[in-house]
């Protein structure tokens, strides 16, 4: 059981599994509207994600950094629950793969039909926020 005092439980899920499960002190999320940070007796918030890193915090040192393309966090109180389609540990993504990834996507878009540009344009800001994510 979590001393909501001291910790967050923190549990991360895409569709197919819980990707993470862990107690933490601060949990900094990529908020639509912004980053925010997760302590202790957070008041309830429900907040969209932009692509971005997810870091979890333990002490004074940040121990484990997730990117994450999309989703929704949901926080309450000393927990907070983040769903989203993509996550992997930064530590795990190899750069040139990355700007691979970001140059498929922008030529997937300069030939996208008009009914495919919304979703060629998400795959861009997804590779772009990773690729800025490993500098």
């Amino acid at each position: 059981m979590t001393d909501a005092a001291t910790k967050v439980t923190f549990e991360l899920a895409t569709p197919d599994r819980l990707w993470l499960s862990v107690e933490a002190d601060m949990v900094v999320v990529p908020g639509r509207e912004g980053d925010f940070g997760v302590l202790p007796g957070h008041a309830p918030l429900i907040s969209s994600i932009r692509p971005g890193v997810i870091d979890v915090h333990q002490g004074d040192q940040i121990s484990d950094r997730i990117f994450v393309a999309d989703g929704f966090a949901d926080v309450v109180n000393s927990r907070c629950t983040v769903l989203t389609g993509e996550a992997m540990h930064l530590s795990d993504v190899d750069r040139s793969a990355a700007e691979k990834r970001l140059k498929d996507a922008e030529q997937a878009l300069a030939q996208a039909a008009d009914d495919a540009k919304a979703h060629a344009e998400s795959a861009v800001a997804v590779a772009e926020a990773l690729v800025a994510a490993l500098r």
